[in-house]
Formats: C-alpha cells, structure tokens, sequence
C-alpha cells in the first residue's frame, strides 16, 4: 500500500513540473523591451500610435493593426485595450516605462492579457498587440533597441504572425 502512496506523488511531481515548463495557463504575453533613448520619446512614440489605430481603417488592408483604445497614459505607464477585428476578442494592455543610464535609456515591460477567460491558445495574438505597437511607432529602429521574451512568458511567441494578428 505504501508504494501506491509512492507512485501517485511522483505521478503529481511529474505532472506538476510539465505544467510549470508548459507557460501561461491563459492566453497572455508579458515582454522586456531596453531603448537607447528617454522614456519621454518612447511614451510618445506608444500613445501616438496607440491614437493612431483607433478606428477600423488601418486594417482595411488586412491585419489586426486596428481597434485600439488608450485608457490611461503618463510617462511611466500606459493602459490600453485591443478589439480585433473580426472575433471581437479584447485584450488588455499595459506598458510600464522605467528610466536608467541617467534617464538616457528606457526599459519598457509589455503585457497583454485575453479578457476571454477561456483562451488558452491564441496564435501569439497578445505578442502581436504589442510589438505591433513598438514596431508601427519605430521604436525597433530605435538606438540600443532590444526585445526579450519567450514562449514561456508570451503564449505561442514562436509562432506569431504580426503581419495577420
């Protein structure tokens, strides 16, 4: 009887750190961004297109680079949302801007989170939300520009087509 005790905890043991290495458990993307220059430009760059896509017409030729709407702003952070398009799906979005170097440099952490409670998969729809963003406002351009994530933290980040969501 007390193998049977044994067998069933490394059978969670087992179970459990598959769960851990699987990565979010609810479709969501958190992403490290480091720029070369000041927060003050990249909070402008990030609102600017934010106001930018507000409407359905920059999706007119295809993609989701559309339907966003600014919530909140200041220097140090940004609070949006995303409709797509077409399913309608809503997705929160934050970034949060942190000064280094003297405040010559800027950290930037990305979330995007599904409001669809049961999303678990979303083809890197939440990656797609934000670096269309960065991307679309010139900051990959930008000096000392470098992105740090992984499928672990952003649900299915090596799969995402930024060109369709």
């Amino acid at each position: 009887m007390h193998s049977v005790y044994w067998i069933i905890a490394v059978l969670l043991a087992v179970g459990s750190s598959e769960i851990c290495y699987a990565g979010p458990l609810h479709a969501q993307c958190k992403v490290e961004w480091y720029f070369g220059i000041p927060c003050q430009a990249v909070y402008e760059s990030l609102v600017s297109q934010i106001k930018k896509w507000e409407t359905m017409a920059s999706c007119t030729m295809g993609g989701e680079k559309c339907l966003y709407k600014l919530h909140s702003a200041s220097v140090h952070f940004i609070s949006a949302k995303h409709t797509t398009p077409f399913k309608k799906n809503v997705y929160d979005i934050n970034f949060r801007l942190v000064s280094f170097h003297f405040y010559t440099c800027c950290h930037v952490s990305g979330m995007s989170i599904s409001e669809t409670w049961y999303a678990i998969k979303d083809h890197g729809t939440n990656y797609c939300n934000l670096y269309n963003l960065i991307e679309g406002s010139g900051l990959t351009e930008s000096r000392g520009y470098k992105e740090v994530t992984s499928d672990f933290l952003c649900t299915q980040r090596s799969s995402a087509n930024c060109t369709v969501y």
